[in-house]
């Protein structure tokens, strides 16, 4: 599907790192490795708000037969040195811990939220708010804070990310009334369910929530089932946006028919529509190291989001390889967009996504195209 406005809005080459929160602060030279999956509202001037996750990782992350991990620290940054005997440096946006019987890993990033404000339809910048950058402070956050997804629900904003420490891999909430002040509210999910976005708007009097767990184990559905065993996009509701019961009902799970969405998560958070709740999630082909990432869509009763009404099996979105041509040497992975944030714009909406887990797309999408 072809698109009228479909580009790179912003990327590692727009970010000003003598203005990065690690600036001067670690004896160690850094680049942007990426600056993407950007949670994205519209402020009360108009404007278009990005939530940008940088992440700014160890140029030379090895030396001395050390490879060095980049981590918060309380109030600063720090390198850990790893002997490289014990692990494993094959992927270098981060290391492997050998043994053990589970996975563990270090980053040689360490990502960080910049907002990034555009005009009303998304096409230029206006302004980048370094000194409302989002950063670590708990040590449940000391190896960054990634991938923003915000909502309005009345008059508050609500940013759900994903906070990443040895500690846990957790879903953390930021609340604001301009979208640009924020307060760490703390944890709301714990280890490894993320991808939580919140619905931009009340379901009786509770607040609701897309979830995805991660695990390495699932239980088989029957033989001729429909569905297929993996990562689902699951439900949860809140009194107070901060206490959250998972809801009995599944919610979006991958379809049997196909290797296209076998593993999916949610991408931008709910909106409103006559029909009900229109829903942007990301399904992953099984390809390579990562996968090859599109974005779908579906509609969910207004009172019941468990119940699909109508659901998208050819995707909405994939990735483009134009777009990422120009910035092709910056490259490290292909194939993935990653869906993150929209806003209404009237007879279109205004779709903002991370392309390559390298820059920010924004797309505007006819209405049509859910029709």
């Amino acid at each position: 599907m072809t698109f009228s406005q479909d580009a790179l809005i912003f990327g590692p080459a727009d970010v000003d790192l003598a203005r990065s929160p690690l600036a001067g602060k670690i004896d160690a030279e850094t680049y942007v490795l990426g600056a993407f999956n950007p949670g994205m509202t519209r402020l009360a001037n108009g404007n278009l708000l990005l939530m940008v996750r940088v992440a700014e990782a160890l140029r030379t992350p090895m030396a001395e037969q050390h490879i060095n991990a980049l981590r918060w620290f309380d109030g600063g940054y720090c390198l850990d040195a790893w002997p490289l005997d014990f692990v494993d440096t094959s992927d270098p946006r981060k290391f492997m811990m050998r043994g053990g019987g589970w996975r563990v890993m270090a980053l040689t990033s360490l990502s960080w939220l910049l907002p990034v404000e555009l005009n009303a339809d998304g096409t230029r910048v206006e302004a980048v708010h370094y000194d409302k950058a989002v950063t670590p402070r708990a040590s449940y956050q000391c190896y960054g804070v990634e991938d923003a997804r915000i909502s309005k629900v009345g008059d508050r904003y609500l940013m759900t990310t994903c906070s990443v420490s040895p500690e846990r891999h957790s879903t953390t909430l930021y609340t604001s009334a301009d979208a640009l002040d924020w307060t760490l509210e703390g944890i709301v999910l714990d280890h490894q369910n993320k991808d939580m976005l919140i619905f931009e708007g009340l379901i009786g009097d509770k607040y609701w929530a897309q979830t995805r767990p991660l695990g390495d184990l699932y239980f088989a559905y029957p033989p001729g089932s429909e569905w297929r065993a993996g990562p689902s996009i699951n439900l949860a509701s809140s009194p107070d946006a901060l206490h959250w019961k998972p809801y009995d009902k599944p919610g979006i799970r991958p379809h049997a028919a196909t290797m296209a969405t076998a593993r999916m998560g949610g991408g931008a958070p709910p909106i409103a529509t006559p029909e009900g709740w229109l829903t942007l999630w990301h399904g992953v082909e099984p390809s390579g190291v990562v996968g090859i990432y599109r974005t779908y869509w579906s509609i969910l009763d207004r009172d019941d989001p468990s119940i699909v009404l109508r659901t998208s099996h050819d995707p909405l979105i994939e990735a483009n390889p134009a777009l990422t041509d120009p910035i092709k040497d910056l490259m490290y992975l292909d194939n993935v967009v990653f869906t993150t944030g929209i806003v209404d714009a009237g007879d279109h909406y205004v779709v903002a996504s991370g392309e390559a887990d390298l820059a920010c797309r924004i797309t505007h999408i006819p209405k049509s195209a859910f029709a």
